[in-house]
């Protein structure tokens, strides 16, 4: 590796690291929205959303000119196209965040509609295999990488059972539709961060080892269970 290569290398995951710690808190925010709802943070966590977006163009910018300048290969050439690919997965993650924050706004125009301890619990796990799947890029771990990813299912069972109850609660009580559909959402939305956190965890495992494991569920679970 070149001198030139290695210092771009560092400046991009500088950068990345910067803005997964922008994205981290941005979604802490807003699930914070769910038990205490603010207009005013909502529309500061949309403005933070802007700021991850210029970022996101700057990380493949520079993503592209580090391809053009050094032409790598091997390693070198996975951890760039891994860094375009968690850049994408964070920015979709800020916009998450402020959806998020609108729907606790939505919710909070109907105090009738308490915020289910079910789906507390399921925001706290989200944002958790987000950490975790940054954490293994750091730390360029696979194993840790595999664990988030089998940690998925187990988010997909609470909004399935979180939706069921909303479409349940909107057959009782027709008159609280529109708020319910704001629960909904927001289900639907933490689901997605889970979602966004193993596909960064699938990145980083191709990082490590070269695998593309997306869609191979069977491999994941084989290899965790060898792991543990």
């Amino acid at each position: 590796m070149t001198m030139h290569l290695s210092r771009d290398l560092q400046k991009l995951h500088r950068t990345l690291l910067s803005m997964s710690s922008r994205v981290e808190d941005m979604i802490h925010q807003a699930v914070n929205q769910l038990g205490d709802p603010n207009f005013e943070e909502a529309v500061k966590i949309a403005k933070l959303d802007d700021a991850i977006d210029e970022l996101d163009v700057e990380i493949e910018e520079d993503c592209l000119k580090v391809l053009a300048l050094n032409q790598p290969v091997g390693v070198d050439l996975r951890r760039i196209a891994t860094v375009m690919k968690i850049s994408g997965e964070l920015e979709r993650v800020a916009d998450i965040a402020a959806n998020i924050a609108q729907r606790a706004c939505g919710l909070a125009e109907s105090p009738e509609i308490p915020i289910p301890d079910r789906l507390q619990e399921m925001a706290h796990d989200a944002v958790d295999m987000l950490h975790r799947a940054i954490d293994a890029y750091v730390d360029l771990d696979s194993v840790k990488a595999m664990q988030v990813c089998a940690d998925d299912d187990s988010i997909d069972d609470m909004n399935r059972q979180i939706i069921e109850d909303v479409i349940a609660d909107m057959h009782r009580t027709p008159s609280l539709v529109e708020p319910l559909l704001h629960l909904f959402s927001a289900s639907r939305q933490i689901e997605r961060v889970a979602d966004h956190a193993t596909n960064i965890a699938e990145d980083v495992v191709y990082l490590v080892e070269g695998t593309i494991i997306r869609h191979g569920r069977h491999f994941v679970q084989n290899q965790v269970e060898r792991s543990s």
